[in-house]
Protein backbone atom coordinates (compact mmCIF):
# COMPACT_ATOMS: atom_id res chain seq x y z
CA UNK A 1 0.00 0.00 0.00
CA UNK A 2 1.29 3.53 -0.83
CA UNK A 3 0.16 7.31 0.24
CA UNK A 4 -0.47 7.36 -3.74
CA UNK A 5 -2.93 5.05 -3.54
CA UNK A 6 -4.01 6.03 -0.43
CA UNK A 7 -4.19 9.71 -2.03
CA UNK A 8 -6.50 8.09 -5.18
CA UNK A 9 -8.63 6.11 -3.26
CA UNK A 10 -9.70 9.02 -0.85
CA UNK A 11 -10.18 11.35 -4.54
CA UNK A 12 -12.63 8.65 -5.69
CA UNK A 13 -14.76 8.16 -2.45
CA UNK A 14 -15.16 11.90 -2.22
CA UNK A 15 -16.52 12.13 -5.49
CA UNK A 16 -17.73 8.48 -5.93
CA UNK A 17 -16.59 9.53 -9.44
CA UNK A 18 -13.25 8.10 -10.91
CA UNK A 19 -13.09 9.98 -14.27
CA UNK A 20 -13.86 13.18 -11.93
CA UNK A 21 -11.31 11.75 -9.31
CA UNK A 22 -8.55 11.45 -12.14
CA UNK A 23 -9.32 14.87 -14.07
CA UNK A 24 -8.88 16.20 -10.45
CA UNK A 25 -5.91 14.61 -9.76
CA UNK A 26 -4.21 15.16 -13.16
CA UNK A 27 -4.28 11.26 -14.10
CA UNK A 28 -5.43 9.09 -16.80
CA UNK A 29 -8.72 7.13 -15.47
CA UNK A 30 -7.27 3.87 -16.40
CA UNK A 31 -4.61 4.87 -13.75
CA UNK A 32 -6.99 5.88 -11.36
CA UNK A 33 -9.12 2.69 -11.47
CA UNK A 34 -5.86 0.66 -11.68
CA UNK A 35 -4.96 1.80 -8.49
CA UNK A 36 -8.23 1.49 -6.45
CA UNK A 37 -8.40 -2.35 -7.83
CA UNK A 38 -4.95 -2.72 -6.77
CA UNK A 39 -5.82 -2.02 -3.22
CA UNK A 40 -8.78 -3.98 -3.52
CA UNK A 41 -7.03 -7.06 -4.95
CA UNK A 42 -4.16 -7.02 -2.20
CA UNK A 43 -6.43 -6.87 0.37
CA UNK A 44 -9.53 -9.48 -0.80
CA UNK A 45 -11.53 -6.28 -0.53
CA UNK A 46 -13.94 -4.79 -2.15
CA UNK A 47 -14.27 -1.18 -1.26
CA UNK A 48 -16.42 0.10 -3.77
CA UNK A 49 -20.21 -1.01 -5.00
CA UNK A 50 -20.32 -0.40 -9.18
CA UNK A 51 -23.59 0.89 -9.88
CA UNK A 52 -24.00 1.08 -13.97
CA UNK A 53 -22.17 4.45 -14.09
CA UNK A 54 -21.39 5.37 -10.77
CA UNK A 55 -20.00 3.73 -7.72
CA UNK A 56 -20.58 3.86 -3.96
CA UNK A 57 -18.51 2.81 -0.86
CA UNK A 58 -19.48 -0.18 0.54
CA UNK A 59 -18.93 -0.94 4.55
CA UNK A 60 -15.58 -1.92 4.33
CA UNK A 61 -14.72 1.38 2.22
CA UNK A 62 -16.52 3.99 4.18
CA UNK A 63 -14.60 1.99 7.63
CA UNK A 64 -11.08 2.48 5.35
CA UNK A 65 -12.06 5.92 3.85
CA UNK A 66 -11.39 7.57 7.82
CA UNK A 67 -8.15 5.73 8.14
CA UNK A 68 -6.94 6.92 4.68
CA UNK A 69 -7.97 10.36 5.83
CA UNK A 70 -6.02 10.19 8.67
CA UNK A 71 -2.65 8.53 7.51
CA UNK A 72 -2.55 11.61 4.68
CA UNK A 73 -3.00 13.70 6.98
CA UNK A 74 -0.30 12.33 9.38
CA UNK A 75 1.97 12.27 6.47
CA UNK A 76 1.49 15.88 5.47
CA UNK A 77 2.17 16.90 8.94
CA UNK A 78 5.40 14.91 8.61
CA UNK A 79 5.74 17.00 4.92
CA UNK A 80 5.42 20.56 6.51
CA UNK A 81 8.09 19.41 9.72
CA UNK A 82 10.19 18.74 7.21
CA UNK A 83 9.42 21.78 5.22
CA UNK A 84 10.29 24.00 7.93
CA UNK A 85 13.80 22.48 7.82
CA UNK A 86 14.32 23.97 4.00
CA UNK A 87 13.08 27.51 5.33
CA UNK A 88 9.97 28.02 4.02
CA UNK A 89 11.66 27.49 1.00
CA UNK A 90 9.29 24.23 -0.54
CA UNK A 91 5.84 22.55 1.22
CA UNK A 92 2.49 22.95 1.20
CA UNK A 93 -0.10 24.47 3.69
CA UNK A 94 -3.74 22.93 4.21
CA UNK A 95 -6.44 26.04 4.88
CA UNK A 96 -9.88 24.98 5.16
CA UNK A 97 -12.47 28.43 5.35
CA UNK A 98 -15.96 28.68 6.04
CA UNK A 99 -17.75 30.69 2.91
CA UNK A 100 -18.00 34.16 3.72
CA UNK A 101 -14.50 34.46 5.15
CA UNK A 102 -13.34 32.11 2.31
CA UNK A 103 -14.27 33.94 -0.68
CA UNK A 104 -14.14 37.30 0.30
CA UNK A 105 -11.53 37.61 3.10
CA UNK A 106 -8.96 35.10 2.93
CA UNK A 107 -7.98 35.25 -0.88
CA UNK A 108 -6.24 38.38 -0.60
CA UNK A 109 -4.15 37.06 2.58
CA UNK A 110 -2.88 33.97 0.71
CA UNK A 111 -2.13 35.98 -1.95
CA UNK A 112 0.13 38.06 0.56
CA UNK A 113 1.36 34.76 1.38
CA UNK A 114 2.34 33.17 -1.95
CA UNK A 115 4.25 36.23 -3.02
CA UNK A 116 6.77 35.98 -0.26
CA UNK A 117 6.64 32.38 -0.43
CA UNK A 118 6.13 31.11 -3.76
CA UNK A 119 8.02 27.78 -2.99
CA UNK A 120 4.85 26.65 -0.75
CA UNK A 121 1.71 25.86 -1.95
CA UNK A 122 -1.63 26.89 -0.67
CA UNK A 123 -4.61 24.40 -0.68
CA UNK A 124 -7.99 26.02 0.14
CA UNK A 125 -11.41 24.02 1.05
CA UNK A 126 -14.18 25.32 1.64
CA UNK A 127 -17.72 23.94 4.22
CA UNK A 128 -19.72 25.87 7.15
CA UNK A 129 -18.14 26.46 10.32
CA UNK A 130 -19.02 23.03 11.91
CA UNK A 131 -17.39 21.45 8.74
CA UNK A 132 -14.09 23.73 8.77
CA UNK A 133 -13.87 23.06 13.07
CA UNK A 134 -13.98 18.98 12.11
CA UNK A 135 -11.35 19.24 9.54
CA UNK A 136 -8.95 20.87 12.07
CA UNK A 137 -9.80 18.50 14.73
CA UNK A 138 -8.73 15.59 12.45
CA UNK A 139 -5.56 16.98 11.03
CA UNK A 140 -7.19 17.77 7.65
CA UNK A 141 -6.55 21.46 7.59
CA UNK A 142 -3.17 23.06 9.59
CA UNK A 143 -5.51 26.37 9.88
CA UNK A 144 -9.00 27.15 9.63
CA UNK A 145 -10.89 30.06 9.49
CA UNK A 146 -14.68 30.28 10.41
CA UNK A 147 -17.14 33.46 11.25
CA UNK A 148 -18.87 31.55 13.98
CA UNK A 149 -18.52 30.43 17.38
CA UNK A 150 -17.20 26.99 17.81
CA UNK A 151 -16.65 24.55 20.34
CA UNK A 152 -13.04 24.97 21.67
CA UNK A 153 -12.32 21.04 22.39
CA UNK A 154 -8.40 20.58 20.82
CA UNK A 155 -8.68 23.87 19.23
CA UNK A 156 -7.12 27.26 19.63
CA UNK A 157 -9.41 29.81 18.96
CA UNK A 158 -8.41 33.18 18.28
CA UNK A 159 -10.27 36.17 16.92
CA UNK A 160 -8.76 38.27 13.87
CA UNK A 161 -11.51 40.21 12.21
CA UNK A 162 -14.27 41.60 12.70
CA UNK A 163 -17.42 41.13 10.11
CA UNK A 164 -20.34 43.75 9.59
CA UNK A 165 -23.66 41.62 9.07
CA UNK A 166 -27.03 43.54 6.99
CA UNK A 167 -30.46 42.43 6.67
CA UNK A 168 -31.03 42.55 3.36
CA UNK A 169 -34.49 42.75 1.09
CA UNK A 170 -35.48 43.75 -2.27
CA UNK A 171 -35.94 47.23 -2.55
CA UNK A 172 -39.85 46.83 -3.22
CA UNK A 173 -40.16 44.99 -0.11
CA UNK A 174 -42.01 46.88 2.80
CA UNK A 175 -38.74 46.60 4.87
CA UNK A 176 -36.90 48.63 2.26
CA UNK A 177 -38.79 51.66 3.79
CA UNK A 178 -38.33 51.19 7.15
CA UNK A 179 -37.12 54.10 9.53
CA UNK A 180 -37.41 52.53 12.28
CA UNK A 181 -35.69 49.01 11.85
CA UNK A 182 -36.19 48.22 15.99
CA UNK A 183 -40.17 47.96 15.42
CA UNK A 184 -40.02 45.44 12.57
CA UNK A 185 -41.85 41.81 13.61
CA UNK A 186 -39.53 39.85 12.14
CA UNK A 187 -42.22 37.11 11.70
CA UNK A 188 -43.82 39.26 8.98
CA UNK A 189 -41.41 37.91 5.60
CA UNK A 190 -40.37 34.93 4.85
CA UNK A 191 -36.61 34.18 4.78
CA UNK A 192 -34.06 32.49 3.14
CA UNK A 193 -31.29 31.05 5.47
CA UNK A 194 -28.32 28.69 5.42
CA UNK A 195 -27.74 25.12 6.33
CA UNK A 196 -27.45 24.18 9.73
CA UNK A 197 -23.80 24.97 11.25
CA UNK A 198 -23.79 27.89 9.05
CA UNK A 199 -22.42 31.24 11.59
CA UNK A 200 -24.35 33.05 8.80
CA UNK A 201 -27.65 31.10 10.21
CA UNK A 202 -26.63 31.38 14.11
CA UNK A 203 -26.68 34.91 13.57
CA UNK A 204 -30.57 35.20 12.33
CA UNK A 205 -31.06 32.83 15.48
CA UNK A 206 -29.55 34.89 17.70
CA UNK A 207 -31.46 37.89 16.40
CA UNK A 208 -34.73 35.93 16.76
CA UNK A 209 -34.11 34.90 19.98
CA UNK A 210 -33.44 38.29 21.29
CA UNK A 211 -37.28 39.00 20.53
CA UNK A 212 -38.25 35.79 22.05
CA UNK A 213 -39.07 33.93 19.13
CA UNK A 214 -37.31 31.17 17.10
CA UNK A 215 -37.20 29.58 13.89
CA UNK A 216 -39.97 27.78 14.39
CA UNK A 217 -41.85 31.62 14.62
CA UNK A 218 -40.87 32.28 10.72
CA UNK A 219 -41.73 31.59 7.97
CA UNK A 220 -38.58 29.32 5.96
CA UNK A 221 -38.87 29.74 2.25
CA UNK A 222 -35.74 28.71 1.39
CA UNK A 223 -32.68 26.48 3.31
CA UNK A 224 -29.61 26.77 0.54
CA UNK A 225 -25.45 25.72 0.94
CA UNK A 226 -23.82 29.06 -0.14
CA UNK A 227 -23.90 32.52 0.05
CA UNK A 228 -24.23 33.31 -3.55
CA UNK A 229 -27.09 30.99 -3.69
CA UNK A 230 -28.68 33.28 -0.90
CA UNK A 231 -28.07 36.15 -2.46
CA UNK A 232 -29.59 35.45 -5.50
CA UNK A 233 -32.64 33.89 -3.65
CA UNK A 234 -33.41 37.46 -2.30
CA UNK A 235 -32.99 39.03 -5.28
CA UNK A 236 -35.24 36.85 -7.03
CA UNK A 237 -37.98 37.80 -4.24
CA UNK A 238 -38.06 34.52 -2.31
CA UNK A 239 -37.62 37.05 1.10
CA UNK A 240 -35.29 38.28 3.29
CA UNK A 241 -31.95 37.31 4.76
CA UNK A 242 -28.85 38.38 7.24
CA UNK A 243 -25.58 38.17 5.18
CA UNK A 244 -22.19 39.89 5.69
CA UNK A 245 -21.87 43.23 3.84
CA UNK A 246 -18.98 41.66 2.00
CA UNK A 247 -20.90 39.06 0.35
CA UNK A 248 -23.55 41.62 -0.74
CA UNK A 249 -22.05 44.71 -1.74
CA UNK A 250 -21.75 44.52 -4.93
CA UNK A 251 -25.28 43.74 -4.81
CA UNK A 252 -26.17 46.96 -2.77
CA UNK A 253 -23.98 49.13 -4.73
CA UNK A 254 -25.96 48.27 -8.08
CA UNK A 255 -29.34 48.62 -5.97
CA UNK A 256 -30.52 44.95 -6.66
CA UNK A 257 -30.61 44.87 -2.51
CA UNK A 258 -31.45 47.18 0.22
CA UNK A 259 -30.17 46.78 3.52
CA UNK A 260 -33.10 47.43 6.23
CA UNK A 261 -32.39 49.97 9.28
CA UNK A 262 -32.10 46.76 11.65
CA UNK A 263 -29.36 46.43 14.37
CA UNK A 264 -27.69 43.85 13.27
CA UNK A 265 -25.40 41.70 15.45
CA UNK A 266 -21.42 42.03 14.36
CA UNK A 267 -19.43 39.09 14.21
CA UNK A 268 -15.81 38.79 14.17
CA UNK A 269 -13.99 35.84 12.15
CA UNK A 270 -12.03 33.37 14.07
CA UNK A 271 -8.62 31.34 13.36
CA UNK A 272 -8.36 27.70 14.32
CA UNK A 273 -5.78 25.84 14.72
CA UNK A 274 -5.43 22.45 16.95
CA UNK A 275 -3.65 22.85 20.14
CA UNK A 276 -1.36 19.38 20.62
CA UNK A 277 -0.37 19.54 16.86
CA UNK A 278 3.30 21.01 16.40
CA UNK A 279 3.25 24.51 14.53
CA UNK A 280 4.87 24.62 11.44
CA UNK A 281 7.13 27.52 10.27
CA UNK A 282 4.40 28.00 7.44
CA UNK A 283 1.52 27.98 9.38
CA UNK A 284 3.39 30.47 12.40
CA UNK A 285 3.93 32.55 9.20
CA UNK A 286 0.54 32.77 7.61
CA UNK A 287 -1.01 33.31 10.85
CA UNK A 288 1.35 36.71 11.64
CA UNK A 289 0.07 37.66 8.15
CA UNK A 290 -3.88 37.25 8.96
CA UNK A 291 -3.40 39.15 12.30
CA UNK A 292 -1.32 42.02 10.66
CA UNK A 293 -4.03 42.19 8.73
Amino acid sequence: MTLEQLRIFVAVAEREHVTRAAADLNLTQSATSAAVSALEARYATRLFDRVGRRIALTDAGRTFLAEARAVLARASSAELILADLAGLKVGSLRLAASQTVGNYWLPGIIHKFRSAYPGLSVELTMGNTETVAAMVRKGEANLGFVEGEVDAHALNVVPVADDDMALVVLPSHSWAAARDGEGLDLRTSPWVMREHGSGTRSILEAMLAARGHSLSDVEISLVLPTNESVRVAVESGAGATVMSRLAVANALKAGRLAAVDYPVPRRKFFMLRHSQHHETAAEGEFARLVTQG
